[in-house]
């Protein structure tokens, strides 16, 4: 019940992988022909990514995880942009989101951070209006992982491009589930939450955008990202995108089922657009970190919101974001499904819960 955080690998996804890992083990810029088969095995993966995001094969980067690819496609996005030191983005983003803030906050600039309203969306009018002349960029979650939350990423890229400012999208829990129609300037996705491997994701960087390397000298990756890439991680990936189905129907009942069976001291928050699997829920006088641990004494695996928050004392940011007090924070649980979730194991949790 912890999909959100991380998914188990897919047989054909496994399979592809220790099929690449022990027969096309090339260093893939290597001029040799092993080098040269699996350079040919990334682009094809390279392409994949692109396709699933309706991007250019040539502005896709392959990263080692969702946090570096936002840490590397907003730092770099931010400092490539000539019209100031400014950025807007919200209070709930992810860790890695805020990190890059804080990095680029030391080097001078100035980050503005929208709260979410009650219905777990950003307010479009209140991002239009902190917009300023040196707004150098816009970096937006497209789901939040705590609540599920799907913020208006088409409206916001509109503004975005008429005001002529970058704009990044956090996708790592949308990727392959829900997508929005506007083009945008960067893009970060990740391979675990789609039964891809850990240690593999991606960035989408306009290759119109001439971004400096963070790390300068550097020579794969169009100079953005150094070292030998990680051949059988990224094809894994591109095979779990072209195996992964996400049902939005089956996942709504599941959501529904649990809903209407919770015990009457826990409440399920909603939002305005919501992707079903993530359910986040608050149980009356009990601290969320205290029903993990007894669901995990049961054998159900949940969490408290973002395994990169996992240490943080302050509850979750999505829902005190929304205006929900510290208390209602502690209470905050986070129920999510996968491929594999069934209702038996939905009972399950619910025998549990009513245990508790």
């Amino acid at each position: 019940m912890d999909y959100a955080a991380t998914s188990p690998m897919s047989p054909t996804v496994l399979q592809a992988y220790c099929e690449v890992a022990e027969r096309y083990y090339g260093n893939s810029a290597s001029l040799h022909d092993l080098g040269g088969q699996a350079s040919y095995f990334v682009e094809q993966a390279r392409s994949v990514v692109a396709n699933a995001l309706k991007v250019k094969s040539d502005g896709i980067i392959f990263t080692g995880s969702g946090t570096e690819g936002n840490m590397l496609a907003i730092v770099s996005l931010a400092l490539a942009s000539k019209k100031g030191k400014h950025i807007i983005s919200s209070q709930a983003e992810h860790t890695s989101v805020h990190a890059a803030l804080n990095t680029l906050e030391k080097m001078g600039f100035v980050v503005t951070k929208l709260p979410l309203q009650q219905n777990g969306c950003i307010q479009v009018e209140q991002l239009r209006e902190v917009i300023r002349e040196d707004t150098a960029l816009i970096t937006i979650q497209h789901v939040n992982s705590e609540i599920g939350a799907i913020q208006p990423i088409d409206a916001v890229a509109t503004i975005a491009k008429a005001a002529d400012i970058y704009f990044h999208v956090d996708c790592v829990q949308s990727f392959c589930k829900v997508t929005f129609e506007q083009q945008v300037d960067a893009i970060t996705v990740s391979a675990h939450k789609i039964a891809g491997p850990k240690g593999c994701g991606a960035i989408y960087i306009n290759p119109k955008i001439r971004v400096p390397a963070l790390t300068p000298g550097v020579t794969h990756e169009r100079g953005l990202r150094g070292g030998t890439l990680d051949t059988p991680a990224i094809v894994a990936f591109a095979t779990a995108i072209e195996g992964f189905h996400y049902k939005q129907q089956n996942y709504e009942a599941l959501r529904q089922y649990l809903q209407e069976r919770l015990p009457k001291t826990c409440r399920m928050i909603e939002c305005r657009k919501q992707l079903p699997t993530i359910c986040g829920i608050l149980m009356e006088k009990v601290e969320g970190q205290y029903v993990l641990l007894r669901l995990n004494e049961a054998g159900i695996c949940i969490s408290t919101g973002s395994a990169c928050d996992i240490h943080s004392e302050s509850g979750t940011k999505a829902i005190i974001s929304m205006g929900y007090t510290m208390e209602e924070a502690r209470q905050f649980f986070r129920i999510s499904f996968g491929q594999k979730t069934t209702c038996k194991e939905i009972d399950h949790l619910l025998v549990a819960l009513s245990n508790i």
